[in-house]
């Protein structure tokens, strides 16, 4: 009788534990929902008082597509969606443009970038990751205190570890590295993989351009297959990261080429077509906004809320 009652003593033990386990993880849940409720009713999390605009016609996937960045970003689709749109600038060459540089356009000295910086915290900005703003998207996730903002920088380039992370670091600013894989050694004043593994140390989201920066809707099938899904998982492979969004090299893209993106697993991808990224938009033609030398921080803080409402992005583009 002793030993049976010592066994009833510890199944009601073990009863009693689970119900305990299992009330505060009701209450967790429910604390979470309701934070979720407060904070898009509030206007936190990057929400404004501006309208969504309307799901485009590349949105006819929503419910499958939905499910798929969930589970990459990590989770189920649990709260009420974020409606707020959120800007992604693109960044290339932190330096000043050297002689005879074919493109100095691309160059933004590395104190003017600073002073675009400040200038944007000022106003109100913070800086996310386009992984970040998905979960705020899909599963209402908050993205912080004041207006969210992507910072995205193209190719790979040295400067942007030695130049934009340290400015970054000082105001505890994550940027997003679109790296080619290719043709930009360390040599030439491309990122070592010491480099890139201290972006992401500090935060930085990794994503791709794809292995060498080639026109994309020129390719054949295999060739457009090697630029697009090895060159993320090889990127997978090598620092250990999701690689989720895929930056179109020159911005180039047809139906082919973003169905090539989306079977290798991407989230989304990233444009060069002006404007902000709109959580109702195809998510394989998100704006950015290019921010190019000589552009003096008023100039930029205007520029941003100019493109604001521009139209989806078009089906295709070839750079004309």
């Amino acid at each position: 009788m002793d030993v049976e009652a010592r066994r009833a003593r510890r199944e009601a033990q073990r009863r009693a534990v689970r119900r305990r386990r299992l009330a505060a993880g009701v209450i967790a849940a429910s604390a979470a929902a309701i934070l979720a409720v407060v904070v898009l009713a509030d206007g936190s999390g990057g929400s404004t008082s501006h309208a969504p605009r309307p799901a485009s016609s590349g949105s006819a996937r929503g419910a499958s597509r939905d499910g798929a960045t969930a589970a990459a970003t990590g989770g189920s689709i649990t709260g009420p969606p974020g409606t707020a749109p959120v800007p992604i600038l693109m960044y290339h060459v932190i330096a000043a443009p050297p002689a005879g540089a074919p493109f100095p356009g691309l160059y933004v000295e590395p104190q003017e970038f600073a002073a675009q910086m400040q200038a944007l915290k000022d106003a109100g900005w913070h800086a996310v990751t386009l992984d970040q703003v998905a979960a705020y998207w899909h599963r209402g996730v908050a993205l912080g205190s004041g207006k969210p903002i992507v910072l995205s920088f193209d190719n790979g380039y040295q400067s942007q570890y030695t130049q934009a992370l340290p400015v970054l670091r000082r105001l505890g600013w994550v940027g997003d590295e679109n790296l080619q894989l290719t043709g930009l050694p360390p040599s030439q004043g491309g990122l070592g993989r010491e480099e890139i593994r201290g972006l992401l140390q500090a935060g930085w989201e990794l994503d791709t351009q794809g292995i060498s920066h080639a026109d994309l809707i020129t390719l054949d099938a295999e060739q457009l297959h090697y630029q697009v899904a090895v060159a993320r998982s090889t990127l997978q492979q090598r620092f250990h990261v999701p690689v989720n969004w895929f930056c179109y090299p020159s911005g180039h893209y047809d139906a082919t080429v973003v169905a090539a993106v989306r079977n290798a697993g991407f989230v989304g991808s990233t444009t060069v077509v002006p404007g902000w990224a709109h959580p109702g938009d195809d998510r394989y033609r998100l704006h950015r906004l290019r921010v190019l030398g000589g552009t003096p921080p008023a100039q930029l803080l205007a520029l941003l809320e100019s493109v604001r409402d521009d139209p989806p992005a078009p089906a295709s583009y070839n750079g004309t």
